[in-house]
């Protein structure tokens, strides 16, 4: 901040609402209890059922833990909250990105696409890269539209998409149930199909969750989160369900392939278990391997048996990939070009039929993780352009349960290590 490098207005509004969150109840404050103290009581008492531990000795703790939060945990959560109002003044709102709003902006943004492409892309290239996506992508939309007799152009169809009624699940608690039980069923059948199309699989269960409420955030993006390396504790695929509206059924089944099976769940949960490798490879987090392996696993899911059946599903998909199409536009545009949150804002909305909270959501992502967003299509196509290149140098040889091994089976890396890995197995 005394550099003059600060985030947007909106994060540190963000830090002083979620941290807020964290503080309010008991015992930092009359009322119900705070998210962190029912968790530490729950866990006492817990304990004492088990018969491990004597309630006597649960009290202690809960005294203990008490103390901690209101003598420790409050007051730093009071310091940050101070620093981020003072910081609100000097913040920006509808910033662009860092390339035209910091110092050393341009360089540091040339540097974090290499970081996070793991290529020598420029911001140009992948710029343009991305437009020629969007245009491929609004080209195959059409196709599905006339399919569905649809009348009307692109725009029209992604209003319709966006507030016909039978797209969304009831903003209920029972809407918020069948969501995961539908996104349950579709893993299932992935889970079922995976032999097929691996050799090696992940010992560790899956889980679809509603994210908690202290952290849930309306049109916030879905998350993985891993199992344990011994598969103790399953991988987690958990949705942000406050606002059903935001969470349309056109993109169910694909976000269930990116985030489970056959996408973050397999890959991080397979990288996990490997034995063959040094321990930090198992570890290893590169965003264009991880989150290309995400976006080539809604792909490939749609090799798969039941799978994109309603036409609507075939135009999800079409709209998670045109998804990860649009950042390339837009994180250049704001970080390379001085494109406002705003402009990039209208850019997504006129490409794609994703829901307005989750737009602005999105674009205030990529504002604070500059080139963050740029690594999923980039490695999504180096995977099929090693995949490509594997089938024609194979022909009949080729086996693409061993050539998913070889992509899986030896931890994330940069994309030219990758190649080069592809490059022996095809040797």
């Amino acid at each position: 901040a005394e550099l003059g490098i600060r985030a947007p207005r909106f994060a540190y509004e963000g830090v002083i609402e979620q941290s807020r969150n964290i503080i309010t109840g008991a015992p930092f404050q009359d009322g119900s209890a705070s998210p962190l103290w029912a968790d530490l009581q729950a866990k006492a008492d817990a304990l004492v059922e088990a018969g491990e531990i004597s309630q006597e000795r649960a009290d202690e703790l809960k005294q203990q833990a008490r103390d901690a939060l209101t003598g420790h945990v409050l007051p730093v959560y009071e310091r940050i909250i101070a620093w981020a109002e003072s910081e609100l003044p000097h913040a920006l709102e509808n910033p662009a990105g860092v390339g035209t709003t910091h110092p050393g902006g341009s360089d540091y943004y040339a540097w974090q696409l290499r970081e996070n492409t793991t290529t020598d892309m420029t911001a140009d290239e992948i710029h343009q890269l991305g437009l020629d996506e969007v245009a491929r992508l609004r080209g195959e939309m059409e196709a599905v539209m006339e399919q569905v007799g649809f009348e009307g152009d692109l725009q029209a169809f992604f209003e319709f998409i966006n507030t016909d009624p039978q797209f969304r699940y009831p903003n209920t608690d029972e809407g918020r149930q069948a969501y995961i039980d539908d996104a349950t069923a579709a893993i299932d059948n992935i889970e079922q199909h995976l032999p097929d199309y691996f050799g090696r699989l992940p010992k560790a269960d899956l889980e679809v969750r509603r994210v908690e409420a202290f952290r849930e955030q309306d049109g916030a993006a879905q998350h993985y989160y891993p199992a344990t390396p011994d598969g103790s504790r399953p991988g987690i695929y958990y949705a942000h369900l406050s606002d059903m509206d935001a969470m349309p059924k056109t993109e169910l089944e694909v976000i269930a392939y990116h985030e489970g099976l056959p996408g973050h769940h397999m890959q991080i949960s397979i990288a996990q278990e490997l034995e063959d490798v040094p321990t930090f490879r198992t570890q290893q987090f590169t965003t264009a391997y991880t989150e290309g392996w995400g976006l080539y696993s809604e792909w490939l899911a749609k090799e798969m048996p039941d799978t994109y059946q309603d036409p609507y599903s075939e135009y999800g998909r079409l709209m998670s990939e045109m998804w990860r199409a649009i950042r390339l536009v837009v994180d250049t545009g704001m970080h390379a070009k001085g494109w406002t949150e705003q402009e990039a804002v209208d850019y997504f909305m006129a490409n794609s039929s994703i829901p307005e909270t989750t737009v602005r959501s999105e674009i205030r992502r990529y504002l604070i993780m500059p080139g963050q967003a740029t690594a999923y299509k980039v490695g999504m196509i180096k995977m099929q352009e090693l995949r490509r290149k594997a089938e024609a140098e194979l022909g009949d040889a080729f086996d693409i349960r061993a050539f998913h091994d070889t992509i899986l089976g030896g931890g994330a890396m940069p994309l030219d290590l990758l190649e080069k890995r592809v490059d022996t197995w095809i040797e």
